[in-house]
């Protein structure tokens, strides 16, 4: 999370947690940082030793004991995944303290860093999916949320339309038929099906280059605890056909071939496929986000990266015969897809 120019008026939460719980650390410096699309607040406290800690500032109270993101955190922490660390919470103040993780997104590295950094902080993304797949499934247990809830043919369809209703017709002000409804319904509830019928492991959710920071010579993950079961595609998909970076076709053979290895799947051919698959349906569903955001949240942030993604959904669209209907209904309104 990167820093916000300094805003007068630091909640009075904030300042009463940290008057409260560090009083013995002396005053601290505190900075807004720039969040995620949540109604959460961050902001880093930086004390005069030189250490500092991120606090999470939730709408209301919380109650820790029944917090996704507890859970989550138990659950990735038991699985030997680098999660930030929990240093403090205040359940009135809907306030968490966290391990500060610095500002350097994988997003912000992959900017400047030579081919061999970047290939190596691939391949540790890549190997962390491994990790969070097989460990994910040798200690599944009903006490961990994500294991309650997956990506099936509900949620799936849900995120699909939720593409329609905030990007096609509330951004772009997209007006669809009744016909045009009925047709894209049906599109969607063959994607989904499809989908949720491939082997389901435990996923991230939402596994790309803006949640993984560059800390301490490696990778550390955030924004977790939304985890849930879903696609063994699902976090390849989110990373590999990421809105926010770009890479070349050469880098992605390479790292789905990477993860075919860990994996030990032979069957590349019919794995890319499914992969394809699950990436247009992440984007799509991105691109709902991204809608919202702009023309709900009035947050024009995401704007920048709704052509990459576009982009995406277009070479998956036109590559696979299958889709040739769900392009034409969509490239009728969406020229970036004709």
């Amino acid at each position: 999370m990167a820093e916000h120019p300094i805003e007068t008026g630091i909640p009075d939460r904030v300042n009463r947690f940290l008057l409260e719980r560090e009083a013995t650390r002396g005053n601290a410096r505190v900075v807004r940082l720039t969040g995620d699309a949540s109604d959460r607040q961050y902001f880093r406290a930086v004390f005069p030793d030189g250490s500092s800690i991120v606090l999470a500032l939730h709408a209301g109270p919380i109650d820790i004991a029944s917090l996704p993101f507890t859970n989550v955190a138990s659950l990735f922490g038991q699985l030997s995944l680098p999660v930030p660390s929990l240093v403090g919470h205040s359940d009135e103040l809907g306030i968490l303290a966290l391990e500060d993780l610095g500002d350097v997104t994988l997003q912000a590295r992959l900017a400047t860093a030579s081919a061999t950094e970047r290939a190596a902080l691939y391949q540790q993304a890549v190997s962390l999916i491994d990790r969070l797949q097989r460990r994910g499934a040798a200690l599944a247990s009903d006490r961990y949320l994500p294991y309650r809830s997956a990506l099936d043919v509900e949620k799936l369809t849900w995120e699909l339309g939720y593409f329609v209703r905030h990007f096609m017709e509330a951004y772009r002000g997209i007006e669809l038929s009744g016909a045009e409804r009925a047709a894209l319904a049906e599109e969607w509830l063959a994607m989904a099906g499809e989908l949720a019928g491939e082997p389901r492991v435990l996923c991230h959710r939402d596994y790309h280059s803006r949640n993984l920071m560059v800390h301490g010579g490696g990778l550390s993950i955030i924004d977790f605890q939304d985890a849930r079961m879903g696609p063994d595609t699902y976090d390849l998909a989110s990373l590999l056909r990421d809105s926010y970076v770009d890479i070349t076709d050469a880098e992605l053979d390479g790292l789905v071939q990477a993860f075919l290895t860990l994996k030990e799947l032979v069957d590349a051919r019919e794995f890319r496929r499914r992969f394809d698959l699950m990436s247009l349906q992440r984007n799509l569903k991105a691109l709902g986000t991204f809608g919202y955001q702009t023309a709900v949240g009035r947050n024009p942030m995401y704007v920048q990266y709704i052509p990459r993604t576009l982009r995406h959904a277009r070479t998956n669209l036109e590559q696979y015969a299958r889709f040739a209907r769900l392009r034409e209904l969509l490239a009728k309104h969406l020229l970036e897809l004709r």
